[in-house]
């Protein structure tokens, strides 16, 4: 058993995330510099774990955020609820009118097609979720009354501000005096670190945030941008992934942090925006577990592929115990979440266990 989670029966929420939601806006086929409509979708690194967890299968979760108290925030909890991820959580910040001093963030992006890559443009600054202290939440009503078996959070929370990497610590702090299992996605963002310090402040906060972690998932560049381990064998576009080099890597990664009971990596190799290679690899104490490799994969929509890799193996290690099936589960749930426009996961679990199970895309009536 790679982890061992509090029973189910002692806690309201199988999953608590610590994160922002922002605002999506998608021009679909288009670009963002020539669009005249957008379709809104709601998305955050941590949240659609959560939201993973919830829709496609079945557990219980909830977000701990904070929203600018106007019709944007509001928008953002109509489609949390619609997801059905618990918004009890949320701090609600009142708004000043216009935004000098909380805002809510907003999310442009493109999905890219065949030689035009994805692009991501943010307009997060100030936001109410990046000013959020750590004694705005009673982190001991949540995880000692309440009850979380599972805590996830991440690198791209803590990038937001001087202050969330606090307010993360004050969460992991509680969740493990509690006895709440811990992950965290690193899900480096060069945008993100860029105006404060770049890759040198990424691993500076990640590192420290590192020797509280349980469960630790990046992909392919994060362990190296994040926590400053190397790859080798490993050419600098990423252009060609051995899963026995990352293997390699992840050795040294738990040398130095054994606190980790399971590294996970998904494994990206872009062909191009449409056609993705896609796999992942895995360790606990028991070994190593690959899960299946997908070369060609089409990709509709790339954006959300690892947290729903993330959402897969959560499910997984929670109701299987079994590491080799639960990365199974993680790469399956982000294969099948990047054949549809949004952040967030549309599949089913059925669906999931089909594409394990070695199901085709042929059609269902």
């Amino acid at each position: 058993m790679p982890v061992d989670a509090r029973p189910a029966e002692e806690c309201r929420y199988d999953l608590v995330s610590l994160g922002e939601v922002m605002l999506r806006l998608d021009p679909g086929e288009g670009r963002v510099r020539t669009a005249r409509s957008f379709r809104a979708w709601e998305g955050g690194g941590e949240y659609n774990v959560a939201r993973g967890l919830r829709r496609c299968f079945g557990m219980r979760t909830a977000l701990v955020s904070a929203f600018a108290d106007n019709e944007v925030g509001r928008l953002l909890e109509d489609l949390i609820l619609t997801g059905g991820v618990d918004t009890s959580l949320i701090r609600w910040v009142p708004y000043d009118g216009i935004g000098r001093t909380v805002r809510n963030g907003l999310n442009f992006t493109e999905r890219g097609f065949g030689v035009r890559g994805a692009v991501g443009v943010s307009d997060r600054g100030h936001t109410a979720a990046g000013q959020l202290r750590p004694e705005d939440v009673d982190w001991e009503h949540l995880f000692g009354t309440l009850g979380v078996r599972w805590f996830h959070t991440g690198g791209i929370y803590a990038a937001l501000s001087d202050g969330t990497p606090d307010v993360i610590e004050a969460a992991m702090a509680a969740a493990r005096r509690h006895g709440t299992i811990i992950s965290y996605d690193l899900n480096y963002r060069p945008s993100l670190w860029k105006g404060i310090g770049g890759k040198a402040r990424a691993q500076e906060v990640n590192r420290a945030l590192a020797r509280y972690v349980d469960v630790m998932i990046g992909n392919e560049e994060d362990f190296t941008a994040s926590l400053g381990f190397e790859v080798p064998g490993t050419a600098d576009d990423l252009s060609e992934l051995e899963a026995e080099n990352f293997e390699k890597m992840i050795g040294q990664v738990v040398q130095e942090y054994p606190n980790f009971k399971v590294v996970a990596t998904t494994l990206r190799t872009v062909r191009s925006a449409t056609v993705n290679d896609w796999g992942a690899v895995a360790w606990s104490r028991d070994g190593f577990a690959h899960a299946t490799h997908r070369p060609n994969l089409e990709i509709l929509d790339r954006v959300g592929g690892g947290d729903s890799f993330a959402s897969g193996l959560v499910y997984g290690l929670l109701t299987t115990g079994d590491l080799a099936r639960a990365v199974e589960y993680g790469a399956a749930h982000g294969a099948l979440a990047m054949t549809t426009p949004g952040d967030t996961s549309m599949a089913t679990r059925a669906e999931v266990e089909a594409l394990m199970g070695g199901g085709s895309a042929r059609v269902q009536r």
